[in-house]
């Protein structure tokens, strides 16, 4: 009676392990049916995307982007503005020693981010456009979207008050503003590479066109 018995759950056993199985296959089937239609749809997605992405980079190239380039006038910067939605401009002087730390980082940020133009125009050649944006340090550089002047970084002060702020530190702040596409954290500024003490000024995402600036910069 208790070997019919041990028969009977053996069998049972194996019956319900046949349907788990066939169960089993039956998913791993359908879901390899998904995988294979769900792989397909997403290389023709990721396909299209890298197409767009392509011709996107291919037009702001077209348009100086990708580098750090001196335009000669006024009337250049109201041209290249026009036709690009994010853009950088470093309003510098020869003379004043802090711009040329501007120009090292720029130069590397504009051909990591080719969504954004980055130029500069010396403030000796553009007496009308920097009176016009108010531009009361040298260096300053004013953050543009859609043609509108949304903010600046003036002098160092936002970058840790520092000539020695890094690249990613400057990146950092142009993300804050949202003229470029910035993937770090925002709340918090990178602190690789930069020295003990350094202090940063805390920043807000909105146009500070006519305040009165205060910093340890060249100022005019």
């Amino acid at each position: 009676m208790a070997g019919q018995s041990m028969d009977l759950i053996t069998k049972i056993l194996e019956q319900s392990a046949k349907v788990i199985e066939d169960q089993v296959d039956a998913q791993i089937s359908k879901v390899n049916e998904m995988d294979e239609d769900d792989l397909e749809r997403l290389k023709e997605r990721r396909l299209e995307a890298l197409k767009k992405a392509q011709k996107q980079k291919q037009e702001w190239l077209s348009k100086g982007h990708g580098e750090y380039r001196e335009i000669a006038s006024e009337k250049d910067f109201f041209s290249e503005v026009k036709e690009s939605k994010n853009v950088v401009c470093h309003f510098y002087r020869s003379s004043t020693f802090r711009c040329k730390i501007h120009d090292k980082h720029l130069a590397i940020l504009a051909k990591k981010h080719v969504e954004t133009k980055f130029i500069k125009l010396n403030v000796e050649k553009a007496p009308f456009l920097t009176e016009k944006l108010r531009i009361k340090v040298i260096p300053t550089l004013a953050l543009l979207i859609d043609g509108k002047t949304k903010d600046y970084v003036v002098g160092f002060s936002d970058l840790g008050n520092t000539d020695e702020f890094t690249t990613e530190v400057l990146e950092w702040r142009l993300g804050c503003a949202e003229v470029i596409n910035y993937s770090g954290n925002l709340m918090e500024p990178p602190t690789a590479g930069q020295r003990s003490g350094t202090k940063f000024t805390k920043v807000e995402k909105k146009t500070i066109r006519g305040r009165t600036y205060d910093s340890d910069s060249d100022d005019d």
